[in-house]
Formats: structure tokens, sequence, C-alpha cells
């Protein structure tokens, strides 16, 4: 039986989740803005990320050197992410330390300071995160392939940003943007752990009922057009190992295609969890997955995996090939391409069905191990779907049929698709 979510809403339109654990004296606060980098402009790429990493250099109630220590003095973890559909932040430590994490996500969304000298250091440190992204072949080349499968919609920018833009904005850009986004009303903040779920509530109204609402911020409209043929990008650089990245424009996780694709990816690369914070640290199991016999076990490949990520609007499958030393990226390909097509001739079998949804129902279960891990996901899919859509995860993956997988297979036509090579060169 699933464990209640209490939802409530404050005067000022903040979201509040808070589920009862009491498996451990443990809790943890995350709060989660609607502000992620498809909300950018050209001239402002990077903001989202940029101010992320602001809202970690103290308030005016909480020192800079202090905001670590605040949750490291209780033996608790820290932590924030900034992706394409939202920014997140989180504190998890012993159900003690409730009021110190309200205090500091309330300070963040209310009181950050933005010095102009910390402005100026910790552009040379994203500067530096970037170029650092730029030498990992993998890392720039997902980032190519990804603006070049998409024309017009944001999702094309990559959430570091662009160099140039990064060079120029200022500290005005970054606190316009902080101003504009950190509202009550433009957030949703999950308490997960060893609480009493009406005293946390009231302990949520006491940091946060003051801070006034704001004006929405206007939300982009555009949608990517169709894509009416295929793409490609090739990169020639120094390097010693070549990859392959094939992407095909895929459907919002609210999508009634999301979930037969999920499948079709278990079946193809071995199944992943949904859980963008924990599930990769975790591989799947490849041994009989197609793509892994097609490419790994003929030597063609030393490593293949798919991506198929929880967004609110449509995205991409992507799959990412490491070929093995002397292997032409055109063979790898040729076999790539071969395999796809065979699925979307023969589709799959019963067994490959019934084992793909097994799979992605073990991996539900490691996505919620822990307090943080459920925090996360409460939080993740309300900015990008609601709440119910996690809460319905398994019954999405069980639902799935054999003729829906085999509509989703159409995902790999020529025409939605992108191809990205990194083919190395010598110094």
């Amino acid at each position: 039986m699933a464990v209640p979510v209490t939802q409530a809403a404050l005067g000022n339109g903040l979201k509040v989740l808070v589920q009862e654990e009491h498996t451990a004296p443990l809790a943890s606060v995350w709060c989660w803005y609607k502000a992620g980098s498809k909300l950018e402009r050209p001239g402002l790429t990077g903001v989202s990320h940029w101010v992320e990493h602001m809202n970690f250099k103290g308030t005016a109630n909480i020192p800079r050197d202090q905001v670590k220590g605040i949750i490291e003095q209780v033996g608790g973890s820290w932590n924030g992410y900034t992706w394409i559909d939202q920014t997140t932040y989180f504190e998890t430590a012993t159900r003690d330390a409730l009021d110190r994490m309200l205090f500091i996500e309330a300070e963040r969304m209310a009181n950050c300071l933005y010095h102009p000298d910390d402005c100026e250091s910790e552009r040379t440190v994203i500067i530096s995160e970037l170029q650092g992204g730029e030498n990992d072949p993998d890392q720039f080349l997902d980032q190519e392939v990804t603006a070049t499968a998409f024309k017009a919609h944001a999702y094309r920018h990559p959430t570091i940003g662009w160099l140039s833009d990064l060079q120029t904005m200022t500290r005005e850009d970054l606190y316009g943007y902080y101003r504009r986004h950190y509202i009550p009303n433009n957030a949703t903040l999950v308490i997960v752990g060893d609480v009493d779920t009406a005293e946390a509530l009231r302990r949520v109204e006491h940091y946060f009922e003051n801070i006034p609402a704001g004006e929405l911020p206007a939300r982009m409209r555009t949608v990517e057009p169709e894509q009416t043929g295929e793409r490609r990008v090739t990169i020639r650089r120094e390097g010693t190992t070549a990859y392959l990245k094939a992407a095909y424009h895929a459907p919002a996780v609210g999508d009634p295609g999301f979930f037969p694709l999920l499948a079709l990816d278990a079946v193809l690369t071995g199944a992943k969890g949904l859980n963008l914070w924990s599930s990769f640290r975790l591989p799947p199991a490849q041994r009989r997955a197609r793509l892994y016999r097609a490419l790994v076990e003929r030597g063609l490949a030393s490593s293949v995996g798919g991506a198929l990520l929880p967004t609110e609007e449509p995205f991409l499958y992507a799959i990412s090939v490491t070929a093995t030393e002397g292997t032409p990226l055109a063979s790898v390909e040729a076999a790539l391409l071969e395999e796809l097509d065979r699925v979307t001739r023969d589709a799959v079998t019963d067994a490959e069905l019934a084992k793909a949804k097994q799979q992605l129902k073990a991996r539900l279960v490691f996505d919620n191990d822990s307090v943080t891990n459920i925090a996360h996901q409460l939080g993740y899919y309300e900015t990008i779907a609601g709440v119910d859509t996690y809460r319905t995860l398994d019954r999405s993956i069980a639902a799935v049929t054999l003729d829906e997988v085999a509509a989703a297979a159409s995902t790999f036509k020529t025409s939605n698709r992108t191809l990205g090579w990194f083919d190395p060169v010598t110094a």
C-alpha cells in the first residue's frame, strides 16, 4: 500500500508535500523551482545554473562561510542541481534538524545576496566547468548532438550555457533572474522522513508564509517543429576513443508514448530507473539486452547505453556507443541501425516485454531506497507532470502492451534521427 502524501499550499502559493517515513530518525527537505534552462533566451543561457551556484554564497541571515556548516555540523548532507526543467536544493539530516533545513531554504528563497565579487569569482568557476566538459569527448558530443537535434525549442541549449553568454552576463542579470523565479508561487517544498505531518506544516508556515508571492515568470511557448530529415554532426579533434550517438525526438513523461518507449529501451540497452538524482549510479543489467549483444559481444563497442529521461516537454531518446579501438565508426553505426531496423520490423517478444517490466519495477524500488530519494521523486515529478504521475509509475509500466511497444519503435525512423560522431585524430 502506498504511503500517503499530504499536499498543501500556503497563502503565498507555495506548494508543500509531506510524506511520513518512520524507518529511521531522518528527514529530507527539497525545495524545487520551475527555473530550468528551457526558460533561457539567447544572451542569458546558463543563467539558471549560475544562479544555483550563487544561492550557496550566503544570505542576509546566513554568513557565507556558514552555509555548509549549518547542516554538516549535525552530520547531514546537502546539495542542489539545475537541469532543463527545474532547479532544486536539498538537505538531509536527523529529524531534529528540520527547523534548520527549513530556515536555510526560506533564506535561499528570499534573502540571497549576490555580492559582485562572488558573481565574478563564480564566473571563473563556471567557465572552467564548461571547458572541462568540452574536454570530455563523450560529454561534448552529447551537447553538440542535442543542439543539432533541436532547431527551435530551448532544450537545445546546454544547461551550463554557451561560453559567450557566460563571459558577458552581469550581476544584474543574475539577481534579476533570481528575483523573478525564486518566489513561493513558483516553488514546491517537499519534506519526507520521521516527522509529524501537522507539525511539519506548522513549521513550514512559520518560515515561509511571510515571503510575498510574485508575478509568475512568462513561459516560453515554442514547439519544436517535426524533424523532416536525418541530421548529422561530426567532430574530429585530438583524442584516443571514438564515440557514436544516435538521438531521436521522444515523448514527454505525460505523453502516452513515454512508457512504451521506456520498455523498449529496457529491451535494447537494459532497464534504468527514473530518478535523475540516483538512477544512473546503478548500471543496468545488460547481458541479454539487444544492443549489448549486437555491439559489445561482437567486439564493435566497449559499451552501449540508452537514455530516456522524464521531462515536461518532448525531449530526446539517446543511444550512446563507445567504439572499440580500431573499429571504424561507420561499422558501429551500421550495426546499430541494423538492430534498430530489426526491432522496428519484427517488434519485441512477449518474454522480452515481461522481463523489461520486471526489471523496471525493480529499478523503481532502488529509486526510492531512502528519504532523500523519495523526496527527490515527489518534487521532481511535481515540477514536470504532477505528483500523481510519480505515484502511478509502476501502474504505467505494468500497463504497457506489445502493440504499444511496436508503435514506439516508429521513433527510430530515419527522418527523426540525429547522428553524432566523435572521430578522434592523432596529435
